[in-house]
């Protein structure tokens, strides 16, 4: 039965608290595409990606219509391109500029997937792609890019961390004329997950179908509409509101997920169920944590806010779908959240205070624009203890780092769209060369052994 209620309920989340499905991806497997000759696998990546992905757009603007739910984004995620191109004798910025092309014929928003896995050590395959991860991203408009340089099985690559350093400086300078934007379509991950569907870090996983529909949620503003009816309610109280939110809002994901789905004629992955927010007034993380009672985001209790919030928001999100992968928490992008461009303005939210919260939330130090003269030895540094939180804990961590070309601590960075803009943050000035010049590899966590 059709209960009014619940109809208006929703209407409303979606006019007044920006409530959104924030992406489908199609997710494409390209392991039927390497070739030795370059020009042949690039025409065969091209030729399936448009082929599998020509009717996405199309597909998700009907569901926008027919059901009046937004959604912002349509993307494509493909096999990691490292493992594709590593046949081939030619660059592998050929099939960067293959990715980008199709993308742009499909009608696509971004597509992810120019990625290589390196987390228990490389070859010169690897390094040779690694190294053409700045010309790519440079020369092209559309792609994103992730490594993944560590995992709870297998430790830390630290020669690949000393490496990315330089390489998130070198996709900066690139793109030095463009807000060093290249540095923000790249991800480093630990423990990177094979279904996740959200840029820049989503890449198609060697383990899923040959072709595949995830669909990624929104909501932040939702969530903190729920509890400012409830100013008086009592932390437990707090945690059962979200979570009801949170499965609200994940329904809403499976139906628009299964939708698309049926009509592509493509399995149904999984639902993320990240909270994603948005540079638009009120649809943010961190005033979420402010309706719990924190003055400003960044202020002592922040992290256990933001526990609560993220735990509560997989316990709702887990009961609307029994599909959920990806990432599926709350993501705190400094330069995409409103509410945490603010704090990081007035000097409440530090990059430390933002490396213990991630601790706890289901990505890591995302978005976040930093001087740039910082040193490529401490980008790896930073890099490192992040991939530390990742594999100590047993969960995912990610970092995009935006080394502004030019930009001192206090200016202002403004992408523009979802990306949005944020402050300069300051970074630690004591010097770890010599930690990040011993290369080798930080050993798995005993608890890795659960065989």
């Amino acid at each position: 039965m059709i209960n009014t209620k619940d109809i208006l309920e929703t209407i409303q989340m979606i006019q007044d608290e920006h409530l959104d499905i924030r992406t489908i991806t199609m997710g494409i497997s390209l392991l039927d595409c390497s070739r030795e000759d370059t020009s042949a696998a690039c025409t065969a990546v091209y030729d399936k990606i448009c082929r599998s992905a020509e009717k996405l757009v199309s597909t998700g603007e009907e569901i926008e219509r027919e059901y009046g739910i937004p959604i912002i984004n349509k993307r494509i995620s493909v096999t990691p391109m490292a493992l594709i191109s590593a046949a081939s004798k030619g660059s592998p910025v050929e099939f960067a500029k293959a990715m980008d092309s199709a993308a742009a014929a499909t009608g696509v928003n971004f597509i992810g997937g120019y990625s290589a896995l390196v987390h228990k050590g490389f070859g010169p395959k690897d390094e040779r792609f690694i190294d053409s991860i700045p010309e790519a991203l440079a020369e092209t408009s559309l792609v994103c890019s992730s490594v993944n340089v560590g995992s709870t099985k297998a430790g830390i690559n630290m020669d690949a961390v000393a490496k990315m350093g330089g390489i998130v400086k070198r996709c900066a300078e690139l793109t030095a004329d463009n807000r060093s934007f290249g540095a923000a379509k790249l991800v480093i991950f630990c423990n990177a997950p094979e279904d996740n569907p959200f840029m820049a870090g989503a890449f198609h996983g060697v383990g899923e179908p040959d072709c595949v529909i995830n669909v990624g949620v929104s909501g932040p503003g939702v969530v903190r509409a729920a509890l400012s009816k409830a100013p008086e309610a009592n932390i437990t109280e707090v945690a059962d509101i979200v979570k009801k939110t949170a499965f609200k809002i994940t329904r809403m994901g499976q139906l628009v997920a299964r939708e698309a789905s049926r009509r592509l004629g493509v399995p149904f992955g999984i639902v993320d169920l990240s909270l994603a927010p948005t540079p638009a007034v009120g649809d943010s993380v961190a005033y979420i944590l402010e309706e719990m009672g924190l003055e400003k985001c960044g202020a002592h209790g922040t992290t256990a806010c933001l526990a609560l919030l993220n735990d509560a928001v997989k316990k709702g999100g887990v009961m609307a779908s029994s599909h959920v992968g990806g990432l599926s928490g709350a993501f705190i992008p400094v330069s995409e959240d409103a509410g945490m461009i603010e704090a990081a303005r007035c000097g409440a939210l530090t990059l430390s205070k933002l490396e213990a919260m991630t601790a706890v939330c289901s990505v890591g130090l995302d978005m976040i624009v930093i001087p740039g003269d910082t040193s490529a030895d401490i980008i790896s540094a930073i890099l490192a203890d992040e991939a530390a939180i990742g594999m100590i804990n047993g969960k995912t961590t990610a970092i995009r780092l935006i080394p502004a070309v030019g930009a001192k601590v206090g200016d202002e960075l403004d992408f523009g769209g979802l990306f949005g803009s944020g402050p300069v943050m300051e970074v630690g000035g004591y010097s770890p060369s010599k930690f990040i010049s011993r290369g080798g590899r930080i050993p798995a966590p005993i608890h890795s052994l659960k065989n």
